[in-house]
C-alpha cells in the first residue's frame, strides 16, 4: 500500500536510492518511501537469478530489466542505450566494476568533496577482502570487494597482464589506492560469483522496516511544486494516477531520467521549456546539458582454439594517462543475452574525454524516452587520443599469440561505443549552470535534492559506481549532522 505522505520520497530505487533508503530509514521516526519504476523485490530469494549471477550483465534487447533510449554517439554513429529499469537499477545489472575516483578526479568538485574528505565514506560503503589491514579500505561495509588473482585469472587475462608489462607499464596490486598508472585486477563488487549491488547490499536487508515503503511499477510523473518548494510527486502506477505529499523529495532516478522529470516539473533551461510546451517554474540552465561518458572503441579478436572458455567479463584493466584498455574474456553475446556479438573484443575507452553531450526530450512527447546526444569525439583531442590508442591495442593484442589467434585482430571490424558512465546531467556546483549545491539541493526549490550520477561535476577518470553508492552514502549520513 502506497502511503498518501512520507516525510522522504525517493524517486527511483537505483544503486544511489538504495543507498539513502537504508541509511535514512535507519531512524524510525522517519517514513521514507522509494518509488521504482520498474519491477520491485521483497526479499533476496525473490531476485531473479540473472540479476544475482556476476557473469551475466541482463541488458540486452529482450532483457526486462531496463530501459533502451536512443542515442547519438556522433552525428553518423546512432546506438541503442540500455540503463537499468529495476530496483537496483543499472548497479543491479552492470559488470560489477567496483573502481574509486582517483584523487585528481575530485579537482572540479567543490572544496568539500576533496580525495581526504571522501576517503573515510569509501572506506564505510565496502569490505575489502584482498586488503583486510590496509588503512585505505574498509573492512566491515555492506559492498564486498575481490579482485581474480592472476593465478585464477583466465589466460587471455594473465597475457594481457604480460604483455602490458612487457610494453613498459608497472603492475599495480590495488587499483583503488591512489599511485602511477599500470595494469592490475578490477576491483568487483562480487560475493561467491553473486553481483552483490546496493540493492542486495544496503535495501533488501531493511525492508522489514515499518517506516520504509518500496512501490515497485510506479513511476514519477511530475513533482508538486508550491512557491519555491517541493510538496510532493505525482506519480503513476497499478492504482492510477495519484499525488504523494513530502517533506523532503530526493530524486534519484538516474542520469537520465533525473533531468527529464526536473525538466517536466518546470525546473530546467526556461527557453527549452517554452519549446516543450512546458511552464518554466524555475530557470536552470544546466539541467540535462554539458554531460560526460567515457567512449569505447571495440577491437575484436579470436581466442586460439586451445583457449577455454571462461564466465567472469573483465578482469585486469589497464590505466594510462588518457585511456583505459578493457580485456573482455568472454564474448558479449555469452556475457549480454540476445547481444549477437560473436568475438570477444578489446575495449579501448577515453577515460578524459573534452566533448560534452545533451538530453533531447522528444518535442511530440516529452515524456517519452529522450534522445541521448552524446557528441562523442567533437574535440579534436579525443579524437586523437582514441586513435592513438586503438593502434596501442591492436599492436598489444598482435604480442598476445599464444591467446589470440592469428590474424584475428581487425581494427576495421570495431566500432564506436559507450561505456554506459552517462554523468553530470545536473551538476552539482556554485556557478551559473550547477543544478546543485555541494549538498546535492536543487538550487532555488526548497526541499528538492539530486542524488545520483547526474550531480558528478565530473566524469571520473574510472567507471562511476562506487564514486555513486559513495556519493549517496556521504549525502545520507549528512542528514543526521546536518554538515557535510
Amino acid at each position: 500500500m502506497i502511503p498518501a505522505h512520507a516525510d522522504v520520497v525517493i524517486v527511483g530505487g537505483g544503486s544511489c536510492g538504495c543507498v539513502l533508503a537504508a541509511i535514512l530509514s535507519d531512524d524510525p521516526h522517519r517514513t521514507v518511501l522509494v518509488l521504482e519504476e520498474g519491477a520491485s523485490f521483497d526479499s533476496l530469494s525473490a531476485v531473479p537469478h540473472e540479476i544475482l549471477d556476476a557473469a551475466t550483465l541482463p541488458v540486452g534487447p529482450d532483457s526486462p530489466w531496463v530501459t533502451a533510449f536512443p542515442g547519438l554517439l556522433a552525428p553518423d554513429v546512432g546506438a541503442t542505450v540500455r540503463r537499468g529499469r529495476v530496483l537496483g537499477g543499472s548497479g543491479a545489472v552492470n559488470g560489477a566494476y567496483f573502481v574509486r575516483a582517483r584523487p585528481d578526479d575530485f579537482a572540479a568538485w567543490p572544496g568539500s568533496w576533496s580525495y581526504e574528505q571522501v576517503l573515510p565514506y569509501f572506506r564505510a560503503i565496502e569490505t575489502d577482502t584482498d586488503f583486510a589491514d590496509d588503512a585505505m579500505h574498509g573492512h566491515c561495509g555492506p559492498i564486498p570487494v575481490t579482485r581474480v588473482p592472476r593465478e585464477r585469472a583466465h589466460p587471455v587475462t594473465r597475457a594481457f597482464v604480460d604483455a602490458s608489462e612487457r610494453a613498459g607499464f608497472a603492475p599495480i596490486e590495488d587499483l583503488n589506492a591512489p599511485g602511477p598508472d599500470g595494469v592490475g585486477a578490477v576491483p568487483l563488487n562480487v560475493r561467491d560469483g553473486t553481483r552483490t549491488s546496493p540493492l542486495i547490499a544496503y535495501l533488501l536487508p531493511v525492508l522489514h522496516r515499518p517506516n520504509l515503503t518500496v512501490a515497485g511499477r510506479t513511476g514519477a510523473t511530475r513533482l508538486v511544486v508550491s512557491g519555491d518548494r517541493v510538496v510532493g510527486v505525482e506519480v503513476a502506477g497499478s492504482d492510477g494516477p495519484r499525488t504523494i505529499s513530502a517533506g523532503q523529495v530526493i530524486v534519484s532516478a538516474g542520469a537520465v531520467r533525473s533531468p527529464q522529470l526536473l525538466m517536466l516539473s518546470g525546473i530546467g533551461p526556461a527557453g527549452d521549456l517554452h519549446r516543450l510546451g512546458i511552464d518554466p517554474l524555475h530557470d536552470l540552465p544546466g539541467v540535462g546539458r554539458d554531460f560526460s561518458d567515457h567512449p569505447e572503441f571495440a577491437v575484436p579478436y579470436r581466442f586460439r582454439s586451445d583457449v577455454p572458455p571462461h564466465t567472469i567479463l573483465l578482469e585486469a584493466v589497464l590505466h594510462t594517462g588518457e585511456l583505459e584498455l578493457r580485456p573482455y574474456v568472454t564474448a558479449f553475446g555469452s556475457a549480454i543475452p540476445g547481444s549477437g556479438v560473436a568475438d570477444p573484443v578489446l575495449g579501448v575507452v577515453l577515460t578524459r574525454s573534452h566533448s560534452r553531450g545533451r538530453i533531447v526530450l522528444d518535442e511530440r512527447d516529452p515524456r517519452r524516452e529522450p534522445v541521448l546526444d552524446y557528441r562523442y569525439l567533437a574535440d579534436p583531442a579525443d579524437r586523437t587520443a582514441l586513435d592513438q590508442g586503438i593502434r596501442f591495442a591492436a599492436d598489444l593484442l598482435a604480442s598476445m599469440s599464444d591467446v589470440v589467434e592469428d590474424g584475428s585482430v581487425d581494427v576495421a571490424r570495431g566500432g564506436l561505443g559507450t561505456s554506459l558512465h552517462l554523468s553530470g546531467t545536473c551538476r552539482m556546483g556554485d556557478d551559473d549552470r550547477a543544478v546543485v549545491d555541494e549538498r546535492c539541493r536543487v538550487r532555488g526549490i526548497e526541499g528538492l535534492s539530486v542524488v545520483d550520477t547526474s550531480v558528478l561535476p565530473e566524469l571520473p577518470s574510472r567507471g562511476p559506481h562506487a564514486t555513486a553508492v559513495m556519493l549517496a552514502h556521504r549525502i545520507a549520513r549528512s542528514w543526521e549532522s546536518a554538515a557535510l
